[in-house]
C-alpha cells in the first residue's frame, strides 16, 4: 500500500522555488499532508471494517457441518470422566479387559485413522521402501480440497511417503501409496477391506486410503483391533510416533511434525498413534500407550474441539495413574452406553 499523503510532483516544487514562494507557503503545504492523510485514513477504516464484516457474514452464512455422531445424538451420553469424545474405548492390551467404554458400538466416519490400515497393507506387502514415487494430479484431494506441501511432480521414496502419512497425516502421500500399489488403487482398497475382515473388523469399511471420505467408517472396537495389529509392525510403531522429520523434495527441505503433540511429552510412553479429522468424523485419536505399567489401547472418536481429543487422553491417563496408586491397584471398569 502506498503512503497516505499526496506526493507533491517535482514539477510543482520546482515552479514554486523559481517563483520565489516564501518558506511559509511550503510549510503550509506540508501541514496539509497530515490532514489529507487523516481524511483518507478515516475513509479507508470504514471500508476495511465493511469488508471484514462482509467476510464475517459470509462465513457465518456457512455453518460448520455437524459430525455424524452429533447428528445421532451421541454427544448427549455421559461418562465418569466427562470426556468430550462421544465415543471412547480403553482396553488393557494384555488382558483385553475393558476399562472404559462409551458408545463403543457406534459406527462412524474415522477420517485419517484410515491411514493406519493403509500403513498396515503397505507393511504386509513388503514392497521396496526405497522405490521412488511421483506425486501426480490423481493424488490431489478433490473430496475436501485440503492443501498439501507435496506439489504435483514431487518425487519421494515409498518409505518417506509412509512416514509422512502416519506421522503428519499427509493425504497425498497416503493416496500415492495406494495408487502405486501393485494392481492399482482399486486393488489396494480391496486389500484394506480384506485385511479388516481378516482381523474380525466387521463394522469397518474403506473406500479410499486417506480418510478424506466420510464413507470410511468403523467402530471403536474395530479400531482397537486395528491398533493391536498395527502395533505388531515395528515400522508402523516407529513412523507413527516419530516427533518430526525433514524431507528433501527437489531443491527444498520440508519440515514435517507429528500431528499428536503427546509423542513429545515426557509424561507419555506411546508405542503407536494416529490422529484424524474431517467435519463428519470430528476429532479422532487412537493410541497404544503404557500407563502405570499397563499397556493400554485408547480410542477416542467424534471429539468436539481441536484439543479435546488430547484432553480426553490426559483425563484417562490421570485416571489410570490415580487408580494405580490406590489400594485396589487396578481401576474399576467404567461403562456408559448412549
Amino acid at each position: 500500500m502506498g503512503p497516505w499523503g499526496r506526493v507533491i510532483s517535482l514539477g510543482l516544487l520546482s515552479a514554486a522555488l523559481l517563483m520565489g514562494l516564501p518558506a511559509q507557503a511550503e510549510n503550509a503545504a506540508n501541514k496539509r499532508k497530515p490532514a489529507q492523510a487523516q481524511k483518507k485514513a478515516a475513509t479507508a477504516k470504514p471500508l476495511a471494517k465493511n469488508r471484514q464484516a462482509a467476510r464475517g457474514a459470509k462465513m457465518a452464512a456457512v455453518p460448520e457441518r455437524p459430525s455424524f455422531g452429533k447428528l445421532a445424538g451421541l454427544h448427549t451420553a455421559m461418562d465418569p470422566l466427562d470426556l468430550r469424545s462421544s465415543v471412547a474405548l480403553v482396553i488393557d492390551q494384555d488382558t483385553h479387559e475393558v476399562l472404559l467404554r462409551k458408545n463403543d458400538q457406534a459406527v462412524l466416519p474415522i477420517a485419517s485413522l484410515t491411514k493406519l490400515m493403509t500403513g498396515l497393507v503397505i507393511s504386509d506387502a513388503n514392497l521396496p521402501m526405497s522405490e521412488m514415487i511421483t506425486i501426480t494430479q490423481d493424488d490431489v484431494d478433490t473430496e475436501k480440497g485440503s492443501r498439501s506441501r507435496l506439489a504435483v511432480g514431487s518425487v519421494l521414496s515409498r518409505g518417506d511417503l509412509l512416514h509422512l502419512a502416519l506421522m503428519s497425516s499427509e493425504n497425498r502421500a497416503a493416496h500415492a501409496l495406494g495408487r502405486t500399489f501393485p494392481g492399482g488403487l482399486d486393488t489396494f482398497v480391496a486389500r484394506m477391506n480384506a485385511r479388516a475382515q481378516g482381523l474380525g473388523m466387521t463394522d469397518t469399511r474403506y473406500v479410499e486410503p486417506t480418510g478424506l471420505s466420510s464413507r470410511n467408517q468403523s467402530s471403536a472396537h474395530d479400531l482397537a483391533t486395528l491398533v493391536a495389529a498395527a502395533y505388531k509392525e515395528p515400522v508402523l510403531r516407529e513412523l507413527s510416533t516419530s516427533p518430526g522429520r525433514e524431507i528433501e523434495v527437489g531443491h527444498r527441505t520440508l519440515q514435517y511434525n507429528n500431528t499428536n503433540r503427546l509423542v513429545k511429552s515426557p509424561q507419555w510412553d506411546i508405542g503407536l498413534q494416529k490422529t484424524g479429522y474431517i467435519s463428519e468424523a470430528g476429532q479422532c485419536l487412537v493410541m497404544q500407550a503404557q500407563v502405570s505399567g499397563r499397556k493400554l489401547i485408547m480410542v477416542f472418536l467424534d471429539s468436539a474441539g481441536k484439543l479435546s481429543r488430547i484432553a480426553d487422553a490426559e483425563r484417562v491417563r490421570r485416571w489410570i495413574e490415580t487408580s494405580h496408586r490406590s489400594a485396589a491397584g487396578h481401576p474399576v471398569a467404567a461403562s456408559r452406553q448412549g
